[in-house]
């Protein structure tokens, strides 16, 4: 049959019974050096990002027709077409909730371009948080609506927040701080692997965490993310058209993404209870749409801008129980050869904080076989956004 006749979409994609289930692929990742300070301002860095990404595509710029962001994202979809040199542009989308919405930018895409909206679409996140000023250090934002009831006394930062929920983590269902201490382990390892992370040359070890400086009790300097100047991007294409770009496929099996009813930022006070986050709910949709189970990932890029919501995210993705979060970090399970490695490039907590970005491009490293800390055999990956505001996830596949 033609394309454009029956059944068919304008780019020749069957749109009856239409799923995004691989129907497209991420053909291409860039990044920049990442750095506690970078002298370039976030456009330069998004731009460079870019390119890196559509040339390890072997795709010109003139091709891309779709972009995909955050609402927290600086360089506008303006900037970089023009700076970038694009064609014409049929769509563009931004998500929201910082962190949450990293996954959900490739998931955009992917229906954009599963639905024939558009070809080559590019996802990107570019950021100054090493050199440049804290969001919540913004005066004149400070209470928005939820914010007047935590902020007045005294939950000032994302930290702040998380270590509440931490606190009751702890207290009913007994994880202790050596739980937290191997998320924190298992990522440091792997960025000592990695040359590309900020930690690659600085060994932790429990000593070092456990007589560290508090940051909001109970969490410490070491189960808080780093701040980091750098940016990321990738490339989404149809699974037809990247299997003929220059590098080896990832395709996106599924995306999901999760607001879950009368969800209250990190707090998450009016549900019924505060620890069955966003996760869970974007779990469901991710499962539901997919061929696999938690039982075929082999390897999983969880988002760590604190170390606790590795252990809410491991419960809510179906790795195990709920309150078995910290039981599972035991025995080396998240580190190379147990039971499921995590964050391989050494994740937000020790290789760079983008807003979780570099967790997709590391998902396609492990795809590829081309990670500094690569899973033998890697053929399905779980990528997740932020647990504790609304969120995103992907289930990628080689």
């Amino acid at each position: 049959m033609a394309a454009g006749s029956a059944g068919l979409g304008s780019k020749g994609i069957d749109l009856e019974g239409l799923g995004l289930k691989d129907a497209t692929a991420i053909a291409g990742i860039g990044r920049t050096p990442f750095a506690k300070r970078l002298p370039e301002d976030e456009r330069t860095l998004a731009c460079r990002a870019v390119l890196a990404a559509l040339d390890d595509a072997g795709i010109a710029p003139g091709e891309v027709d779709a972009l995909a962001s955050y609402t927290m994202e600086e360089t506008d979809e303006v900037e970089l077409a023009k700076a970038c040199g694009f064609g014409d542009l049929t769509f563009f989308s931004k998500v929201g909730f910082g962190g949450g919405g990293s996954c959900a930018t490739v998931g955009h895409l992917a229906a954009a371009i599963a639905t024939g909206q558009a070809s080559v679409g590019v996802a990107w996140r570019s950021r100054k948080r090493g050199s440049g000023p804290r969001p919540w250090t913004n005066t004149t934002v400070q209470l928005p609506t939820p914010a007047q009831w935590t902020r007045p006394y005294g939950l000032l930062r994302p930290v702040d927040e998380i270590a509440m929920l931490t606190r009751r983590y702890m207290h009913e269902y007994g994880a202790t701080r050596d739980h937290l201490f191997n998320v924190a382990l298992a990522c440091r390892n792997r960025a000592n692997q990695n040359p590309a992370a900020i930690m690659y040359d600085r060994p932790l070890t429990r000593e070092m965490y456990m007589t560290s400086r508090w940051i909001s009790e109970p969490l410490c300097l070491f189960d808080n993310c780093l701040e980091t100047d750098g940016a990321l991007a990738c490339v989404v294409v149809s699974a037809e058209r990247a299997r003929d770009c220059r590098r080896k496929p990832v395709y996106v099996h599924a995306a999901a993404q999760s607001l879950p009813a009368q969800h209250h930022g990190m707090v998450n006070y009016w549900n019924d209870d505060p620890l069955t986050g966003p996760a869970w709910a974007a779990a469901r949709h991710l499962w539901k749409h997919s061929d696999l189970t938690p039982d075929d990932v082999d390897v999983a890029q969880i988002y760590d801008a604190f170390t606790p919501l590795v252990l809410l995210s491991l419960e809510g993705y179906g790795f195990c129980g709920r309150g078995e979060g910290g039981a599972f970090t035991e025995g080396g399970a998240l580190e190379i050869g147990g039971t499921l490695p995590v964050n391989t490039g050494g994740g937000g907590l020790s290789e760079a904080y983008v807003h979780g970005f570099n967790l997709i491009d590391e998902g396609v490293r492990q795809l590829r076989g081309t990670s500094t800390a690569q899973v033998p055999g890697a053929s399905v990956c779980l990528v997740t956004a932020g647990e504790g505001v609304p969120t995103s996830a992907l289930l990628l596949r080689s």
